[in-house]
């Protein structure tokens, strides 16, 4: 039930007020959040890599409608990797980048409009609302990738909403690709709710044919899941599984904890004995040891673990200092709202620690 109302609390926008107006907000996100900016984000990064942690940084934003939103945001990846390069960070994907299709223009559905690709947008944010005012905007001196769009729109500006919004953000992961190689690192495309899962399989899939250096990511929590962890498990594929972090419906995913638990273990088991790069994003110590169990029998550059900043950092470190490869999944930038509150969804002792930062005194 806590699940539950924290997921419902990420679409409020009433929920959404209070807690980023809160005083002592930022104290705790910090925790989670490497801070708003590029260079708040590389300075996290230098940090874990002197740790001997591989990261993977996301720049925060999500369910964007606005045309222009988007192509600042895959203009703000490609200066990111940019930086990345110049300071060496990036080298053999020690950091990478990862992206919500979301965040690029897979919603966009008309020129000037709003929608999603399957017309779900309304049950996917929980209810329509104005684009955030947390907005990104490019550095100055940085291309935002306008003409290419305004190109696209005015070619299939009456074509269905699939077709334009998937146009527009392959266009943009291109884009952020290409960045990525010329940077010697990698893309991994996010996983969002179940109605974009075969968009965003479709288009990471297209892009790594062309480009090899594309991961994508599953949800355990989907029924569907342990169907397309047997077709990503293959040669130089690089897949992410992690539980999911969606409100979901009973149809399309399992909702008991121990049910998700399960078809985790099924589909760590299916990429662990196939022939592509698993990459296990789990804090959950059971299927740590199952990882590590079915690691034995694999090079241990072959697949790595995954966790999120500010989650278990001694195990990281510990694991780390084991010989395994460890990567550190690190958002930054000002729309942290959702991304915090389903992590307390995740972890209830999360959202203890952030109500006691809230009723403490100043």
């Amino acid at each position: 039930m806590l699940r539950k109302a924290l997921l419902a609390a990420a679409a409020s926008e009433r929920v959404r007020g209070l807690l980023t107006g809160a005083p002592t907000a930022s104290s705790v996100v910090g925790r989670y959040v490497a801070g708003e900016s590029i260079q708040d984000a590389l300075a996290v990064a230098r940090a874990l890599r002197s740790d001997g942690l591989l990261v993977s940084l996301d720049y925060l934003g999500e369910d964007s409608i606005d045309a222009q939103r988007a192509a600042a945001t895959a203009a703000q990846y490609v200066h990111l990797l940019g930086r990345l390069a110049a300071e060496g960070l990036s080298d053999g994907g020690a950091v990478e980048v990862s992206i919500k299709l979301s965040a690029i223009g897979l919603l966009l559905s008309s020129p000037g409009g709003t929608g999603s690709p399957n017309g779900e947008l309304t049950s996917r944010m929980g209810g329509s609302r104005p684009p955030s005012p947390l907005a990104p905007v490019p550095p100055e001196g940085m291309p935002d990738g306008e003409a290419k769009i305004s190109d696209m729109q005015g070619a299939e500006g009456t074509a269905g909403s699939s077709t334009l919004g998937e146009r527009i953000a392959t266009e943009h992961l291109e884009r952020i690709v290409v960045a990525a190689r010329d940077a010697g690192t990698t893309v991994t495309v996010d996983a969002e709710d179940h109605t974009s899962t075969d968009a965003t399989l479709r288009i990471a899939t297209a892009l790594r044919e062309r480009f090899g250096s594309v991961g994508s990511v599953v949800q355990a929590a989907l029924r569907r899941t342990e169907g397309d962890v047997r077709e990503l498990a293959a040669p130089g594929v690089r897949v992410r599984l992690c539980k999911g972090a969606y409100a979901e419906p009973l149809a399309e995913a399992f909702t008991a904890r121990h049910d998700i638990d399960r078809s985790f273990a099924r589909c760590l088991r299916t990429l662990m004995a196939g022939s592509g790069y698993p990459m296990i994003a789990t804090h959950d110590p059971r299927l740590i040891a199952i990882t590590r169990s079915l690691g034995l029998g694999r090079s241990p550059d072959s697949f790595e673990y995954q966790m999120l900043r500010g989650v278990r950092p001694v195990e990281q470190r510990r694991l780390a200092a084991s010989g395994a490869r460890v990567r550190v999944y690190v958002p930054y930038g000002g729309d942290w709202y959702r991304y915090l509150v389903r992590r307390l969804a995740e972890r209830p002792a999360n959202l203890a620690l952030f109500l006691r930062s809230q009723l403490s005194p100043g």
